[in-house]
């Protein structure tokens, strides 16, 4: 193996003998050789790749299958994450592992079931084709990749996978508008995690949250608009449905219930008429935010609300909560309270108004980075 090479600082270098190279080698070589060594890698170095940038799109995850089994492996890494369910782990996992994971996996995979396409469960497919449709938008220069914080393809795999690739620069890219320690932080951290098994780091830059973000609010004006006037009937009222979170986040210090609101009163203010604003998919006995989705959709039929339209800003691509919680149960029990007409609106998806809008948060966030030296 060839001699390795010590390069001194400057003011170290002032310090060295006449005649004496700041290009050391050891053991002791020729000048001759230094100097071919310091021009050009030895035969056995490490090829290394043309830099690039990368971007990587992250979502929140998905079984590998509608199965019981598969549905059970990812809820079990789903609800061990201490973002996701803040309580000790002592108190919770037997909770977790002895009640929860026997009995909710074979519902929640029957759900899957129901929505579950060719290519895939919902969620995985459109983050992919999100991904797809972004690749090129900055040339050559810029690889755009996709992983999911829970189940695969894992953020850690992606982050090495683009490391392979040349890509020095990442941008860690989650698609929540909103900001919730439990979606955003949650997968910061576990690329974060990643990079700290790495020993050559890639520089890191993270999206922040886009709720108010005048591209986002416009991309869902146009995709709503759109979907309102396909209707073969005219809403009494549109809900915007957001996830929920226990109410304690908001106590803690979570602007996620704020950021929900804004984007609410923003696009109210861009459609021109007025929204109801619910959050949906709770989950056990702790007070969550409110008002929830399915008791506002029985309160709007009840008043004589009997037409329907329902969307939700906060997901940026359709999924079990949307597809199936929304668009199949949300109905069922709308037309139980005596609704007549119900529709779900899509979310942005890889529409072209989603694309354009995600590449216009993504170009702000690489600016500095795009054919530097």
């Amino acid at each position: 193996m060839p001699p390795r090479a010590i390069l001194f600082p400057s003011r170290v270098q002032e310090g060295l003998g006449e005649g004496m190279s700041p290009l050391l080698d050891i053991p002791s070589a020729s000048p001759s050789r230094a100097r071919e060594g310091s021009n050009a890698p030895p035969p056995d170095h490490p090829v290394i790749p043309p830099r690039k940038l990368g971007v990587l799109l992250i979502n929140l995850g998905t079984p590998d299958g509608p199965d019981t089994r598969s549905v059970r492996r990812y809820l079990a890494e789903f609800l061990s994450d201490r973002r996701v369910v803040e309580l000790p782990a002592i108190a919770w996992q037997p909770i977790l592992r002895g009640v929860i994971l026997r009995t909710r996996p074979r519902k929640s995979a029957h759900a899957y079931k129901q929505v579950w396409r060719d290519d895939g469960s919902p969620l995985a497919a459109i983050t992919r084709a999100q991904s797809v449709a972004l690749q090129g938008a900055w040339g050559s220069e810029v690889v755009v990749d996709w992983a999911m914080r829970y189940g695969r393809p894992a953020i850690a795999e992606r982050l090495h996978a683009l490391k392979d690739q040349g890509c020095e620069r990442i941008l860690l890219a989650p698609l929540y508008p909103q900001y919730c320690a439990a979606t955003t932080a949650t997968a910061n951290d576990k690329a974060f995690a990643a990079l700290a098994g790495m020993r050559w780091q890639p520089a890191i830059r993270t999206l922040p949250p886009y709720h108010d973000d005048p591209a986002y609010i416009d991309a869902l004006k146009t995709t709503i608009e759109g979907g309102l006037a396909a209707l073969p009937f005219q809403p009494d009222a549109i809900v915007a449905s957001f996830h929920g979170m226990p109410k304690r986040t908001l106590q803690l210090g979570d602007p996620y219930h704020c950021h929900c609101q804004k984007t609410a009163r923003l696009l109210s203010e861009a459609l021109g008429r007025e929204l109801v604003v619910a959050f949906q998919s709770r989950f056990g006995p702790a007070k969550w935010l409110g008002p929830a989705t399915d008791e506002e959709l029985v309160r709007l039929a009840r008043e004589g609300k009997k037409r329907v339209a329902i969307f939700a800003p906060g997901f940026s691509a359709d999924c079990l909560e949307t597809l199936e919680e929304l668009s199949i149960r949300g109905r069922e029990s709308f037309v139980a309270a005596g609704g007549t007409d119900f529709a779900y609106l899509p979310c942005l998806n890889d529409s072209a108004p989603g694309v354009a809008m995600l590449k216009t948060i993504l170009t702000r966030e690489l600016a500095g980075w795009r054919n530097a030296p």
